[in-house]
């Protein structure tokens, strides 16, 4: 029976993407047409692939490494067009580039040591102690740039955890929908409206934002309101960021007080945020503005003043322009865990040097060095890495 008039396309091995002939078939869409020619040929022989098989496909004949094949994650994914242009990038190979430039150096050194270990009466190395330290020392300055653009890779790709907090009644939740663009939670003059944490993701210029918007820090005696308010204490210890909102139309009392004791020592950027620019702002409330290093005046119901906010926001999280084109960007928790043991490692390398201690002991760490940089691209990561990235992939990826 025919179903339908369409197209099939044949790319023949290695110029596939996954390195295998493959065969693509284009009917003209709409869902029961396309579901039919997908039954003919799943009873021609053919079967459903697996999530991200042909993306692994890619990976095991060699077409990518690791790095590009999360980078496809990444483009699926992607909440913002900063994300895609990060994402588009390493799919290119920009990241790809730099740690196999990085494992050259390594392995370089290696041979040298290698040569030491195996000849140490024949001065077949290549480089003296000195000259090896020296080497070693600007492989871990390259590293060491590369871990820094985490910073910016996290608050574009995974997104930066961001915690609003304030006393009850400073315009939290109203900061939030105006963030989010529409009404995601409950604003009221009533005092304590928000009693338990509503998280949501918001684009902020080029910065995801992992927003959770808590209840109000104050004493009190009431269970339901106590336990929001743990929440939010929990939430504010585990955040990058804290949006400290304070109401710029009223003088600061004890609660701003106490809220400030809680940000105390919070391992986190915090921004003072001076809600109701649209009101007459009261006197005092310069005492706020003179305890925080950075701070924004905004109205949540004129929106004045978010422009500023967002400019601070970036400002903390990117610094600059990213070269795309040229640079390599640190995208995800797991390539800055791997980035940072191989750093060590080779940081160990060049101390047991110093220390006066012979090459073959620092080879070992260079060989650990190597094997870390291998778990980034996938030249030496192990099986269940490699299960845990293919597994968020969806079906026919």
């Amino acid at each position: 029976e025919q179903i339908d008039d369409g197209m099939a396309t044949l790319f023949r091995a290695p110029r596939s993407f996954t390195g295998e002939d493959t065969v693509e078939i284009s009917c003209h869409g709409g869902i029961l047409l396309a579901q039919m020619t997908l039954e003919a040929a799943l009873m021609g022989g053919a079967r459903q692939a697996d999530a991200g098989e042909f993306t692994r496909r890619a990976f095991t004949s060699g077409k990518i490494d690791l790095s590009r094949a999360e980078a496809v994650i990444g483009l699926i994914e992607a909440e913002s067009e900063e994300k895609i242009r990060l994402n588009a990038a390493q799919s290119r190979g920009a990241l790809s580039r730099k740690i196999g430039r990085l494992r050259a150096a390594l392995t370089d050194t290696a041979a040298s040591i290698y040569a030491f270990i195996d000849y140490p009466d024949e001065d077949l190395t290549e480089l003296s102690t000195a000259e090896l330290k020296t080497k070693i020392d600007g492989i871990y300055g390259e590293m060491c740039a590369l871990i820094s653009t985490y910073r910016a890779g996290q608050a574009i790709s995974e997104g930066i955890p961001a915690v609003i907090a304030g006393k009850p009644n400073t315009g939290k939740s109203s900061l939030l929908n105006l963030l989010l663009g529409e009404d995601r939670a409950i604003v009221s003059p009533v005092a304590g409206t928000t009693r338990d944490t509503v998280e949501e993701t918001a684009v902020c210029g080029r910065v995801l934002l992992r927003l959770c918007d808590t209840a109000g820090i104050h004493k009190t005696d009431d269970r339901v309101e106590r336990l929001g308010i743990d929440r939010t204490e929990a939430k504010l210890n585990d955040a990058s960021l804290i949006l400290a909102v304070f109401d710029g139309s009223s003088a600061p009392d004890m609660r701003d007080e106490t809220f400030i004791d809680v940000l105390a020592g919070k391992n986190a950027e915090i921004i003072a945020v001076i809600n109701k620019a649209d009101l007459p702002g009261h006197q005092e409330i310069g005492r706020i503005r003179d305890r925080f290093e950075h701070t924004a005046d905004i109205s949540c119901v004129t929106g004045e003043g978010m422009d500023e906010l967002t400019a601070k926001i970036e400002g903390l999280f990117i610094a600059g322009d990213i070269d795309y084109d040229n640079g390599a960007v640190v995208a995800n928790a797991r390539q800055y865990a791997a980035l940072c043991s191989a750093a060590e490692c080779v940081s160990h390398a060049a101390a047991t040097l110093e220390s006066g201690l012979t090459q073959d002991m620092a080879g070992l760490d260079i060989e650990a060095a190597l094997s870390k940089l291998g778990e980034i691209d996938g030249h030496m990561a192990a099986d269940e890495i490699v299960n845990n990235i293919f597994r968020r992939f969806c079906v026919g990826k």
